[in-house]
């Protein structure tokens, strides 16, 4: 599984999400990705210690999160 590129220990960034062997948040790449650049600049340009791989476990893990989070609706 993709997903197993992240890790969240609570020594490195207080228990937040992070690309698995480097301090690098989650969050910090999906703001790159929301931004509009590419996987390719990504690692090239923003955190060339990371692969493409890893990034598309960063959209996948948020995707998993999203897709795993209860909604609840109230009625009007």
């Amino acid at each position: 599984m993709v997903v197993a590129r992240i890790v969240v220990d609570s020594q490195i960034h207080f228990g937040q999400p992070c690309v698995a062997g480097t301090r690098i948040p989650v969050y910090c790449v999906l703001e790159l990705v929301q931004a509009g650049i590419s996987f390719e600049d990504i690692v090239s340009k923003y955190y060339p210690d990371i692969t493409i791989d890893d990034v598309k476990a960063c959209v996948q893990y948020a995707t998993e999160l999203v897709r795993s989070e209860e909604v609840h609706i109230a009625e009007r």
